[in-house]
């Protein structure tokens, strides 16, 4: 395993009234942030993966100077790196973004972290960005494909918002053995190759990789991640982010396909791919 590393960073602003806003809004707001390129003081970026809502780091009490890994492990939470951000801000979600942004784009672009908790007390925002120690027992990729599957039909079959954009309840989504292939070469494509991104190192697609494995489509859609642990981390990350929820319940997919592969060496470990797709 990775040796634990910490690093803590904090800003204060004048402070004033709270507003009652769902700390789930600026999550998204980050997850949208990190997963388009972005330019960090003066340097080009490419997207990060998604981070998954962690109600543990949101519980941890962490005070300023304290031991982060210690304040996650007494919540319960494993972590094999951890940081606080701490702001006080009045305004609502968007805003704290913005003041955000500038200071620690290089902490929301860092591809290491793939978990986040957000907490508020008074117009006080912390923020811990973590990357948890990985599981022992995650199965093979067809049976963590097949979790998410089940995860995404359960999401599926309830209305929700994925950030501005409203969904009703969608059909459940067929497991596509041709879709679940491509997932599996992207993910070990990028674990291989120590890269994350929709296009391939060679420069293929989602949609150039599904009809490489035979799948005739009308239409294509990709969710990629890494670091999370678990398939239940992923799917919460992927609906905690507007593009990836959207993708995740739009009703026109009716089949997917998804996997996982690792690569201790590389940066992120561990890559999960999810292809949606809608055939001729």
């Amino acid at each position: 395993m990775r040796m634990p590393r910490c690093l803590l960073l904090a800003v204060a602003l004048t402070a004033g009234p709270a507003h009652a806003q769902d700390e789930g809004e600026l999550i998204g707001l980050i997850n949208a942030y990190r997963t388009v390129p972005q330019t960090c003081e003066g340097k080009r970026m490419p997207p990060a993966g998604v981070l998954t809502p962690s109600s543990a780091l949101a519980r941890a009490q962490i005070a300023s100077g304290a031991g982060l890994t210690d304040a996650s492990k007494a919540v319960g939470y494993n972590a094999s790196r951890v940081q606080m951000i701490r702001i006080a801000e009045p305004s609502r979600p968007a805003s704290v973004m913005n003041l955000l942004q500038p200071r620690y784009c290089r902490s929301f672009l860092n591809p290491r972290y793939s978990e986040i908790g957000i907490s508020r007390e008074g117009a006080t925002w912390r923020i811990v960005l973590a990357q948890p120690l990985l599981a022992d027992d995650l199965g093979d990729w067809r049976e963590a494909g097949k979790a998410i599957l089940a995860l995404v039909n359960a999401a599926r079959a309830e209305p929700r918002s994925c950030g501005e954009q409203r969904f009703g309840a969608a059909a459940a989504v067929a497991w596509d053995d041709e879709l679940a292939a491509a997932s599996l070469a992207h993910s070990r494509d990028m674990a291989q190759r120590n890269y994350f991104g929709h296009a391939g190192k060679s420069g293929g697609t989602a949609a150039d990789r599904a009809k490489h494995e035979g799948y005739r489509w009308r239409g294509i859609g990709e969710n990629i991640a890494a670091g999370q642990g678990s398939p239940e981390k992923v799917v919460a990350g992927w609906i905690a982010s507007p593009g990836h929820c959207a993708n995740i319940m739009n009703p026109a997919f009716i089949e997917m396909g998804a996997a996982y592969a690792m690569n201790p060496d590389s940066a992120m470990v561990i890559y999960w791919t999810q292809v949606f797709g809608t055939p001729r």
